[in-house]
């Protein structure tokens, strides 16, 4: 995984409105996640956060569908202004080919590739997950994306001649043909659909070669803006989380290597931002803290010393800093953030 390996809130917002319809309020889900509230007032999120907030969704909700669901309810409006130029392009081939130009400022989470064929064409989803697994769920959300917007696009169904994941199913058929409307096969080479030629070129109703040329000026300052700005808070954030997750406490000489600085530079740059290292970390260890003692059954002291602090005092000190509780206290009061259900 790169430190700037991130997605924007579209995702975000897109997993939070379908739990929310299923009942999960966003509170609650990531609270089970083990995200904080103000998660949501960053532009971007760590890849990891992002793969969290699904894994909690679908135990949250039980919905062996969940992905479909999501993916099928993803409007052009989720994905700021990549939605705004599909809206002007010629063609789904042109769309598709914008999608993957500007791929970044959606997420860095995965590229499409387009394997072109006499009658018809692969459009072949490659994940780009971080230290987290992907969920399934999040495959089967991106390519139930295409057949949803396409037909928002199209203003009619998108006529799919295949569809295939490289995974396994995880829910009942019905699901995927409500989706994808023709046969899915699973644990194949790749995930993809096939679209047949005259479908992509066929023009589509709204075309506007204007327009589009504004907007694309637009999304290229924006993707030049993104590959050029080091968001140095959000990637140490994601660093941090990492080197705690593997059970590593991290340190100011390693994070000024992880981004390529010496310690004086990163620390210049931290203070630039309003911040320092020194509650980044703590930022850090509090949302690894609140994710391992509501989600596990691991024994509390574990956790603190897995976190690095020296003793578990210490770490008690913390947490009822952190909360206002003591990790027993937490535990027992947040059932609903347990893997064994969401109530």
């Amino acid at each position: 995984m790169t430190l700037d390996a991130t997605a924007s809130l579209g995702w975000v917002n897109t997993v939070l409105a379908a739990a929310q319809e299923l009942g999960v309020p966003r509170e609650q889900l990531l609270a089970h996640a083990g995200l904080p509230l103000d998660a949501l007032e960053h532009e971007r999120w760590p890849m990891d956060h992002l793969t969290r907030l699904w894994r909690s969704a679908v135990q949250c909700t039980g919905d062996a569908s969940f992905g479909l669901k999501v993916g099928a309810q993803a409007g052009l409006g989720n994905f700021s202004v990549v939605g705004d130029v599909l809206q002007s392009a010629s063609s789904l081939r042109a769309a598709i080919g914008w999608v993957q130009k500007y791929q970044r400022l959606i997420s860095d989470g995965g590229r499409f590739q387009m394997l072109a064929g006499s009658q018809a064409s692969w459009l072949i989803y490659h994940p780009r997950q971080g230290v987290l697994p992907f969920s399934p769920h999040q495959i089967e959300a991106v390519l139930a994306t295409v057949p949803a917007l396409a037909r928002r696009l199209a203003g009619r169904a998108l006529a799919l001649q295949a569809v295939q994941f490289s995974q396994p199913r995880i829910g009942p058929l019905a699901g995927y043909h409500a989706a994808f409307g023709c046969a899915v096969q699973f644990e194949q080479a790749f995930s993809g659909l096939l679209l047949a030629n005259s479908v992509l070129d066929a023009p589509l109703p709204q075309a506007d070669a204007q327009r589009a040329d504004d907007l694309l000026r637009h999304a290229t300052q924006r993707l030049v803006a993104l590959s050029t700005r080091t968001d140095w808070r959000q990637a140490l954030h994601a660093w941090l989380a990492s080197s705690l997750q593997s059970g590593n406490v991290p340190t100011r000489s390693l994070a000024a290597q992880a981004v390529g600085c010496s310690e004086r530079t990163l620390a210049r740059r931290l203070q630039a931002q309003g911040t320092s290292f020194a509650q980044l970390f703590d930022h850090a260890r509090r949302e690894q803290a609140l994710l391992a003692v509501a989600q596990t059954d691991q024994p509390l002291a574990d956790i603190g010393q897995r976190l690095g602090f020296a003793e578990p005092a210490v770490f008690w000190r913390a947490f009822k800093r952190w909360t206002g509780l003591t990790p027993a206290q937490w535990r027992a009061q947040h059932p609903a953030a347990r893997p064994a259900g969401c109530g």
